[in-house]
């Protein structure tokens, strides 16, 4: 008996061998290729103390076979996936084999967007006005009756890729053309565009019930992961900003909605996106049942000492996970201290220069996935990172200030020319 793992990441930030130490059960770990060398990682030439690690070559279009291949060889009690695209077939998996932990039921409210919106809007969250974009005029009516921005998307997306921003009749034609050339689709929704800044909530549901969670606010826009070269910071806010207990309060509702099904999902990490508008309102825009992806996973751990990863994974092979066990006393835990993130996306070209990793104490880690003489792809989706640092500072607005420093030093360091 074993567990499996589908792992579309890279490999350096799950380290399942150390995660799962007192595990006495066989690991097994399918894994993608592109993933881990898209992050600049070697790819494995041992199974890195694992019982079975399997490096695919076309993830998407070889995983389940491989995973059934792989049951009936190593029997697994448990299949669990922490990427947002592998949760679904994870769920079909345990169904097919009777296996504990969420169906496909349980995952489709965080998966459908079309779904969680209905549910959410039904227990009176605020979501911004949707609808199935079936056809192409759909979309058009949608537009002329809401006004531009409108924003496309598929329903089942993840790390904005395929999200379109359309300002204007001639963008929508344009968009209209490729997306429906076709004919009619189920796949995508149209929504209305809602300003403002967008925050995220992330943190550890225990039985039920939120045991430990902090807000975090990005200052860029994830959309514009493919025209953006510049910092981007994402910083958690104060315990006494108005804004904190306000999104605290409205992601426990939001949890509440989608996870109404009896014996549905009662343990998981979640990463939830709100938009805080100019006229102060909060208005969902969704919600994933995993932990996030960028380095949050990396600032929650130095806010809280908890990984959410890992406590993801630990949870679902029914492992105790003592870190957050001593959160989860009904008073919200308090982080350590404030945190964040400055990321650089790829951008394509020949790299000529790296950044010096950072030196100053307050800077906990520093990635940088390129090396001199690389050449390099643009951004596929917001989480093709070039470079990322996680920050620590008593308040908001100090370690804003030492990202952005930090940020601006790394741009200026980093070098990307026209391949030769």
């Amino acid at each position: 008996m074993s567990v499996l793992i589908l792992h579309r990441n890279p490999l350096e930030p799950f380290p399942y061998r150390d995660w799962l130490a007192d595990h006495d059960q066989p690991v097994v770990v399918l894994a993608a290729r592109d993933k881990i060398e898209s992050f600049g990682e070697q790819v494995p030439t041992d199974t890195l103390g694992l019982a079975h690690l399997e490096v695919l070559d076309h993830y998407d279009r070889d995983v389940a076979d491989r995973a059934i291949a792989l049951a009936e060889r190593y029997r697994p009690r448990h299949v669990v996936a922490l990427h947002e695209a592998d949760l679904e077939l994870a769920a079909d998996l345990r169904g097919r084999w009777g296996l504990p932990g969420p169906r496909p039921a349980d995952i489709r409210p965080f998966r459908d967007k079309l779904l969680m919106k209905q549910q959410a809007a039904a227990a009176g969250i605020e979501v911004a006005p949707y609808a199935l974009a079936a056809t192409a005029a759909q979309v058009s009516d949608f537009a002329a009756e809401h006004g531009y921005p409108v924003v496309l998307k598929h329903r089942a997306g993840y790390n904005s890729i395929g999200l379109r921003i359309v300002r204007s009749p001639g963008q929508l034609r344009t968009h209209l053309d490729e997306l429906y050339r076709g004919g009619s689709r189920d796949d995508i929704i149209v929504e209305r565009f809602v300003p403002g800044r967008m925050c995220h909530v992330d943190g550890f549901v225990r039985a039920g019930r939120t045991a430990v969670a902090w807000p975090s606010q990005y200052q860029y826009d994830l959309a514009s992961f493919g025209s953006d070269p510049g910092p981007r910071v994402d910083v958690t806010l104060d315990p006494d900003d108005p804004l904190t207990g306000r999104l605290l309060d409205l992601v426990d509702r939001v949890l509440a909605a989608l996870t109404r099904r009896p014996g549905g999902l009662t343990d998981h990490a979640f990463h939830a996106e709100v938009f805080h508008t100019p006229d102060d309102r909060l208005v969902l825009c969704e919600i994933a049942c995993r932990s996030g992806g960028a380095k949050i996973r990396e600032v929650f751990e130095v806010m809280f000492g908890v990984n959410l990863a890992e406590a993801e994974l630990r949870t679902h092979l029914g492992l105790p996970v003592p870190a957050v066990d001593r959160l989860a006393g009904g008073v919200r835990p308090r982080p350590r201290s404030m945190s964040g993130q400055v990321l650089m996306m790829k951008r394509p070209g020949l790299v000529r220069t790296v950044p010096t990793p950072p030196t100053e104490p307050w800077v906990r880690r520093f990635w940088c996935w390129a090396r001199p003489g690389q050449v390099i792809p643009p951004a596929a989706g917001s989480a093709d990172f070039l470079t990322a640092a996680i920050a620590v500072a008593p308040t908001r607005v100090e370690c804003e200030a030492r990202l952005r420093r930090l940020g601006d030093r790394v741009a200026a360091q980093i070098q990307i020319g026209e391949p030769s």
